[in-house]
């Protein structure tokens, strides 16, 4: 019952992680423009993402075109599209993939070592769609940082982390959350079976080399004693008194005499 419950939840946290997983690569705040200088006043807000560039100017609305060529984006772009759509692509297949393993579906049933390692498959694939969402968020992060801080730059070319990076980094804690849950659970129920199963090898018996089959002799016959009768007491008068014993009765005595 525990494992169950604890199955529902990791599912939850997956489908939390990958619902942010999916808004951090279709939003366009990856980059925002970095308000430095005296000028408070700023009439235009530009963001980068991974498939356009959006501008806002003032409380006017947003206005956003598409990049016109893959090939022209920097290679770093190209690397953060794929990684974040195999981070989709492979956590969408591990949640499928953990709905046939649950405890509360019976689309495996009688065969509780298939669904520990249905599950467990899930939770590798979910942990990979993780690795695969904190690798292009934590790169481009750690890019707007170190050219913030780069002095050769002009205050126009800098940019600031944007919402899309927050969002991706608690997708992928989720992600994690959700696939070591699926995994540790069904492994410590994996041992917990196989405990029965284990001997320890520091016993006290000792293995002996099999004995030759002797052929069979054939035996003496022996006589037992045939039991002598014993007399029987009953409750009625009998008419015969005469046994044979070792022992003379009175009777013969005085006869004798």
């Amino acid at each position: 019952m525990a494992n169950s419950a604890l199955e529902i939840v990791g599912l939850l946290l997956t489908l939390i992680g990958l619902i942010g997983a999916a808004a951090s690569t279709g939003m366009p705040m990856w980059r925002v423009t970095a308000f430095i200088g005296e000028n408070i006043i700023v009439f235009e807000t530009r963001y980068e993402g991974l498939w356009m560039n959006c501008f806002r100017q003032a409380d006017i609305r947003m206005q956003c075109k598409v990049y016109d060529s893959l090939l022209a984006l920097s290679p770093d772009l190209q690397a953060a599209r794929g990684l974040m759509c195999c981070s989709l692509a492979l956590g969408g297949l591990g949640l499928l993939i953990s709905l046939v393993g649950l405890q509360c579906t019976s689309c495996i049933e009688n065969n509780d070592r298939a669904k520990r390692l249905v599950l467990i498959i899930a939770g590798s694939m979910i942990i990979m769609a993780c690795i695969c969402v904190i690798i292009p968020v934590s790169w481009t992060g750690h890019v707007i940082i170190r050219d913030f801080y780069n002095p050769l730059l002009i205050d126009a070319q800098r940019r600031e982390l944007g919402e899309a990076l927050y969002i991706g980094w608690v997708a992928s804690a989720f992600l994690f959350a959700g696939g070591c849950m699926f995994i540790c659970c069904n492994l410590q129920s994996e041992g917990k079976g196989s405990e029965r199963y284990v001997y320890s090898r520091n016993s006290d018996y000792m293995a002996y080399p099999p004995q030759p089959l002797q052929p069979l002799q054939p035996q003496q016959l022996v006589l037992l004693p045939q039991p002598q009768p014993q007399p029987v007491l009953s409750r009625h008068p009998s008419t015969s008194y005469s046994y044979h014993s070792r022992y003379p009765s009175v009777r013969s005595g005085i006869a004798y005499l």
